[in-house]
C-alpha cells in the first residue's frame, strides 16, 4: 500500500489540486505536507503509511487519502482493499446509463434488448423489446418491476400486467432473482427504495419470503424461456443477463436459434409493431 501512495501521490501534479507551481520542486507530484494537509492527517503519519510502518489505518483515513489522491473508482476500491476493507458502498440504485453502455446497447437494435436496475427496475429498453412486450410507458414507473411482476403483493392488484413470460423452470429462475435482489440489498443497504421493495414482498407474498429466508446470493444470468405474443403465439428464446461491475444495471437480451421459427418469429414481431410510413 505505501508503494502505491507514493506512486500516486508523485503523479498528482500540484495544478491539479489548485497549488502553485514551485521552480524548485524536485519531482512535479505532490510533496508529503500538501498531500497531508489535502487528505487532514499529519505528515508523521503519512510517512508512515507511506513507509509501511502503519499497519492499520482507519477506513477514514483511506477514504480521505482517496479522495485527496483524486482517485477513479477502481483506484479507490483497489485502495481499500490494500487496506483491508471491502469496496466503499453506494448509497443509492444507480438508474443513469453510461455513455459506454449506451454505445454498446445501439449495436443491438436488432435484438430485444433492455436495461434493468440493480433492483430489478426497467430504465431502457429498445423498440424490438416493446415490440414483444408492450409498450412499458403504458405502465407507471414504479411497476416497471420485474421483482413485483414476478412476486405480487396486494397493493400491486389493478396496477401490473401480466408478464408473458414463461421459463423453463420457473422456481429456479425465480430463486435465482431473489438471490441476485438480495446481492442488491447488500450493496445498496442505505436506499430506500430496496429496502421497501424487499419489506413488501416479504410481508405479502409468502413465496417470495421463502426465497429470501433461504439467504441465498447470486446474480440472474442466464435462461430459457417461452413469450407469450398476442399476435405471433408463442415463442422460445434464450435470455441473456450481462451486469454492469460498477453500477449493477443489467443488460437483459433475448436471442432465438438462428435459422428457426422462434427467430422468425421475433423478426414478425417487429415487424406487426413497427409503425407504418406514409409514403
Amino acid at each position: 500500500m505505501g508503494a502505491t501512495l507514493r506512486a500516486w501521490r508523485d503523479r498528482l501534479s500540484p495544478e491539479t489540486v489548485g497549488l502553485p507551481v514551485d521552480r524548485a520542486r524536485r519531482s512535479p507530484g505532490l510533496r508529503r505536507e500538501e498531500l497531508a494537509e489535502l487528505a487532514g492527517l499529519s505528515v508523521d503519519y503519512l510517512v508512515r503509511l507511506e513507509q509501511g510502518r502503519a499497519l492499520s489505518p482507519s477506513e477514514q483515513v483511506i477514504g480521505s487519502s482517496a479522495r485527496a489522491l483524486r482517485l477513479s473508482r477502481d483506484e479507490r476500491d483497489h485502495l481499500h482493499r490494500l487496506a483491508g476493507f471491502g469496496p466503499p458502498q453506494d448509497r443509492r440504485v444507480v438508474d443513469d446509463i453510461p455513455p459506454s453502455m449506451r454505445r454498446l446497447l445501439a449495436l443491438l437494435d436488432s435484438t430485444p434488448v433492455a436495461v434493468f436496475a440493480a433492483d430489478w427496475k426497467l430504465v431502457w429498453w429498445n423498440p424490438r423489446w416493446a415490440a414483444l412486450f408492450g409498450e412499458p410507458t403504458k405502465i407507471e414507473d414504479e411497476a416497471r418491476n420485474l421483482v413485483r411482476l414476478r412476486f405480487p403483493v396486494a397493493s400491486d392488484r389493478g396496477r401490473l400486467t401480466s408478464w408473458p413470460v414463461i421459463p423453463d423452470n420457473a422456481e429456479a429462475a425465480d430463486r435465482a432473482l431473489v438471490a441476485d435482489l438480495r446481492q442488491a440489498a447488500a450493496r445498496f443497504p442505505d436506499d430506500p427504495r430496496v429496502t421497501g421493495l424487499v419489506a413488501g414482498r416479504v410481508a405479502g407474498n409468502p413465496r417470495f419470503a421463502a426465497f429470501w429466508a433461504e439467504a441465498a446470493v447470486g446474480r440472474h444470468a442466464e435462461d430459457r424461456k417461452t413469450i407469450r405474443h398476442p399476435v405471433i403465439g408463442e415463442v422460445s428464446v434464450d435470455c441473456d443477463v450481462l451486469t454492469d461491475g460498477d453500477t449493477d444495471l443489467k443488460i437483459v437480451a433475448y436471442a432465438a436459434v438462428p435459422g428457426s421459427e422462434d427467430e422468425s418469429k421475433l423478426e414478425l414481431a417487429g415487424i406487426i409493431s413497427s409503425p407504418r410510413s406514409d409514403a
